[in-house]
């Protein structure tokens, strides 16, 4: 009997897919960065560098 589960996906379908949840952590990000600049009770780790010297 043959298997016939779904096809390998192509280099391009793997690659769309790696861009498309790349986007969405990064929406993710973006939008827990913008509410939390909303809310003002954190600050941002990223927005507050500190620097050497």
């Amino acid at each position: 009997m043959a298997d016939k589960s779904a096809p390998q996906p192509t280099p391009k379908d793997a690659r769309d897919a790696r861009l498309k949840a790349a986007l969405k952590a990064n929406m993710a990000k973006r939008k827990a960065q913008a509410k939390a600049r909303q809310n003002k009770g954190t600050p941002d780790p990223e927005a507050t560098e500190q620097e050497d010297g």
